[in-house]
């Protein structure tokens, strides 16, 4: 017997016009509804959204977790597809999706996700398979975890599976888009970790960010990406890096 579900798709947005045409495509095919939850965007997100039918609110922003749990209790449906705006649904994964809307066989789903930078796949290194908590029971779990990086943290013993096919992330257009945006992150990290009363050292500083840059580039192969993989790995090590300069010059203030 088919145990068909509904879908509601969900996205968070905030002056997102170069890439929430490209994600909202992608959902057409599997969700039964389309909510996009927007931070009062200055660009033409809006106008680009309402020419879809979606439910588009406007909500301040009040941190990446926060908000996201916000979009998930306007979703009409209990089951939940949850994307970034610069990410998108490959052929492969709709494929998937569909057939486990009518096979719903376990609370959660996971996926790999592939991310596009400045243009090329990356396949090696920290960023892949990368693999998310995106599709699942609502009432089964939330956002949670250390802002701007949260995730989908399930309730015990919920039953996930993984889908064939890739989330693909088009991350960052330029290589200063990408420093430009880790400085931002690094901050909001520290500023996190300040809140749950953590410290940082000059040792932490130093050996956290170096051991990042050897697990990325060395342990996970990062260097097999040529210029573009140093370039991830150098910047994913400087985040780190002024994550905890951050966070040692908060706990003096």
């Amino acid at each position: 017997m088919s145990r068909s579900v509904k879908i509601s798709g969900v996205i968070i947005t905030y002056n997102e016009e170069k890439n929430i045409e490209r994600c909202l495509n992608s959902l057409q095919t599997v969700c039964d509804e389309i909510v996009v939850v927007d931070s009062f965007s200055t660009d033409r997100t809006k106008e680009i959204c309402l020419q879809y039918a979606v439910n588009f609110i406007e909500h301040e922003f009040e941190g990446f977790t926060e908000q996201k749990n916000f979009a998930l209790d306007q979703c009409k449906f209990d089951k939940v597809l949850s994307l970034d705006a610069d990410e998108a649904l490959s052929d492969r994964l709709k494929t998937s999706i569909l057939e486990a809307k009518e096979e719903w066989t376990a609370d959660a789903f996971k996926f790999n996700r592939l991310t596009n930078y400045c243009g090329k796949w990356i396949k090696h290194g920290d960023w892949y398979p990368d693999t998310k908590v995106r599709l699942w029971n609502k009432k089964e779990g939330k956002w949670d975890g250390l802002n701007p990086h949260s995730s989908v943290h399930l309730n015990p013993r919920t039953i996930t599976q993984h889908l064939k096919g890739d989330l693909l992330h088009y991350s960052y257009y330029s290589m200063q888009e990408h420093i430009e945006r880790s400085i931002k992150y690094a901050l909001i990290s520290a500023e996190a970790l300040k809140n749950q009363g953590k410290r940082s050292s000059l040792f932490k500083i130093i050996g956290s960010s170096s051991l990042r840059f050897l697990q990325d580039y060395i342990l996970r192969l990062g260097f097999l990406e040529g210029v573009y993989g140093l370039v991830i790995c150098t910047t994913n090590a400087y985040t780190t890096f002024l994550k905890y300069a951050y966070l040692r010059e908060l706990n003096k203030e």
